[in-house]
């Protein structure tokens, strides 16, 4: 990830929103081995998990996902009206989403560059 890809929150042009259970995942996946020979977690992670925004932890998604730990970033997406940016979309099937939008990384910020993400 570039620097530029990770100042768009810090600037504020992004909202990130987060439950309990949502924060706590993060923080979790971030520790994997896997992930550290890439450097995870970087610096801004624990500041951008607490200065998310922090709604409660949503209910129960209704709708069967490939991988049940994912569901609550599909109910934690709907009902803050935000979109989901992952980099595991095959989790998330089109047909599961009611209304989620789920967009990997690049997508999101090529919308965020086209201004279409800010609407």
């Amino acid at each position: 990830m570039s620097v530029n890809s990770i100042l768009f929150p810090l600037e504020g042009l992004v909202q990130v929103v987060t439950c309990p259970w949502v924060a706590e995942e993060y923080r979790e996946v971030a520790q994997r081995e896997k992930f550290q020979r890439y450097g995870f977690p970087p610096f801004w992670l624990a500041f951008l998990i607490e200065e998310s925004l922090q709604l409660p932890d949503p209910v129960r998604w209704p709708h069967a996902v490939p991988d049940p730990k994912d569901a609550p970033f599909l109910a934690l997406s709907k009902v803050a009206g935000a979109r989901l940016v992952t980099g595991d979309i095959k989790h998330f099937p089109r047909a599961e989403r009611k209304g989620v939008i789920v967009l990997s990384p690049a997508d999101y910020l090529g919308q965020i560059r086209a201004g279409i993400a800010l609407h």
